[in-house]
């Protein structure tokens, strides 16, 4: 009897080693030493879809399109039309209450009939605001024309739009709105997660030590074959625990933590003066110097007073004074250092953020940045 019970307890044990979910919990999720892979890449095959349509808004408080718009105009007839109006009455339709919209939205992959997604509506003729509208039923279309969903539902602009005599205020942009899960999923697109057994990883930032090392951390946490193909894509093949489960399988690989190395790269946005620095950015070693011209004028108002018993006036005369000062700030030689160096010596001389923008350029020209430099 001990025998037995000994015997059913091993068979147990085997069995929950061998269970892929046993083999999910014990992959070591992610820590501060790195990023979970499912942060970092998706699967291919799971993508998302966009989705198009042409519709009608109502209600609007007069600020719909034009009456020369001619769309609007067969638009609105077809409407009342398909609700039994007589065509001769829909001759005097005014369309200042209804606008004409582009609606857009993206179908994620493994939505489901009956689910809901969101829709943004887009002015298509010169509407002035879609504010208080109504979208009407909108079949949304696939690239290959197919209905995949249907968007209806009240109009969030998240701002406003007024005119009176000779004024106007607004304030974001009164003409395109979003509708929060106001399409209903009519069909759903077909993903798949493998072929044969085989997955594939898709890198969102493509690097080539990335790849490796998502490679490596399955190789290692889970005894599946992975190949890095590209610095992009890694090939996995599905194990024997996992086979048939590609879903518990894609689950253990996403809660693994792998570095990731990121490119040394600056990036200037030069109309907020804004400076974002990613990397290990180098810097040769380089001599800065930076001038500016600071020019100020002056205007003053001089009081002349006439000579006494003259019949003259008392004259006021603007008198303007020029000043231009040229300041030069020089920086030492620098070793290899960082962009961090360079900003800490930078902000000790009270250089503004379009002063550092400029000094990297030039370091960038004279080729000591060693880094990818993107100005938006």
């Amino acid at each position: 009897m001990r025998l037995l019970a000994t015997l059913l307890l091993l068979s147990a044990i085997a069995a929950q080693v061998a269970s892929p979910a046993a083999c999910a919990d014990s992959v070591p999720s992610a820590g501060a030493g790195g990023v979970r892979i499912k942060d970092i890449a998706r699967v291919q095959g799971a993508r998302d879809n966009q989705l198009v349509g042409y519709g009608l808004i109502v209600g609007l408080e007069g600020t719909g399109d034009s009456a020369q718009v001619p769309f609007t105009n067969q638009a609105v007839r077809n409407l009342v039309t398909r609700f039994g109006t007589r065509p001769d009455i829909t001759d005097e339709i005014k369309t200042k209450n209804a606008a004409t919209v582009i609606v857009t939205a993206t179908l994620p992959p493994f939505v489901k009939p009956g689910d809901r997604i969101d829709v943004t509506v887009s002015s298509l003729a010169d509407a002035r605001s879609l504010q208080g509208g109504v979208l009407l039923q909108t079949p949304l279309l696939g690239a290959d024309g197919e209905i995949y969903a249907v968007a209806q539902g009240a109009v969030s602009i998240g701002g406003f739009a007024a005119a009176g005599a000779g004024a106007e205020v607004s304030k974001n942009h009164p003409t395109v709105g979003r509708i929060p899960a106001g399409a209903l999923v009519e069909a759903s697109v077909p993903s798949t997660l493998s072929a044969g057994g085989i997955l594939a990883l898709s890198l969102h930032n493509p690097d080539y030590a990335s790849a490796v090392a998502v490679a490596s951390a399955i190789n290692r946490a889970l005894a599946a074959p992975a190949v890095p193909q590209d610095p992009a894509t890694v090939i996995v093949s599905i194990p024997a625990p996992f086979e048939g489960r590609p879903t518990e399988f894609l689950a253990a690989i996403g809660r693994l933590a792998v570095p990731v190395d990121a490119p040394a790269r600056v990036v200037i946005n030069e109309r907020t003066g804004t400076i974002v620095v990613g990397g290990p950015v180098t810097i040769s070693p380089v001599a800065v110097a930076h001038g500016s011209l600071t020019v100020e004028i002056h205007t003053t108002a001089a009081v002349y007073q006439p000579p006494p018993l003259s019949r003259g006036e008392t004259v006021v005369v603007p008198e303007g004074a020029v000043t231009a000062r040229e300041e030069t700030a020089v920086i030492a030689p620098l070793g290899t250092a960082t962009v961090d160096d360079l900003v800490r010596s930078l902000n000790a001389l009270h250089a503004t953020p379009r002063d550092l923008i400029a000094i990297l350029q030039a370091i960038k020209e004279a080729g000591a940045l060693h880094a990818e430099m993107e100005v938006l």
